[in-house]
């Protein structure tokens, strides 16, 4: 569930606590969590709505000014749904990024996972190598097409490794450390 960048700000000081959206089946859970622009998010309800359910508070709280500007956005398609959510703090990436000291196994573990996928320490080494690059020009230098190589990425950066840039990525401090340990340990 994305949200239009204009929202972030209110998303963050909480002003904006509802959502809408059109969904064949809902992409977000009652009960769950959404990692976003402003934060983490608690999803606090989903609720399968018809249009004339949305009133002129449901519409301030998602951030517009009437009903008719929070729906004409949507496409027509699919059931029209109103999610309840409210911020519960900051990404817990941004913390992770940070740290680079390591607990007994976290490091051995860290190491493991990554390892794992066998397109990460190369995807690693590239971002580091070529910070601020945009996808497109890094993901033909593993064979992959610019999306493929994004999902990736986003992978890297749920473990704390890479991080997002107005243009392209860069390796976090965490994403440093590791991949130090993994080139000690060819050396």
């Amino acid at each position: 569930m994305l949200f239009p960048r204009p929202q972030w700000p209110g998303l963050a000081d909480g002003t904006i606590t509802v959502a809408f959206r059109r969904w064949k089946r809902p992409t977000v859970r009652t009960g769950g969590t959404l990692l976003s622009p402003a934060g983490l998010l608690a999803i606090d309800e989903v609720a399968a709505i018809g249009p004339a359910d949305v009133g002129d508070a449901d519409a301030r709280a998602a951030g517009y000014s009437s009903v008719e500007e929070a729906l004409g956005w949507l496409p027509a398609e699919g059931q029209l749904y109103r999610v309840r959510l409210h911020r519960v703090g900051d990404d817990p990436r941004l913390a992770l990024r940070q740290r680079t000291e390591f607990a007994d196994d976290e490091l051995s573990q860290l190491v493991a996972a990554v390892r794992r996928l066998p397109w990460a320490v190369p995807a690693l080494h590239l971002i580091g190598e070529q910070p601020g690059v945009v996808s497109t020009e890094l993901a033909p230098a593993l064979g992959l097409e610019r999306l493929p190589f994004k999902q990736r990425v986003r992978r890297l950066k749920a473990l704390g490794l890479t991080e997002s840039l107005a243009v392209g990525y860069r390796l976090s401090p965490r994403g440093e450390a590791l991949l130090a340990a993994i080139d000690g340990d060819r050396a």
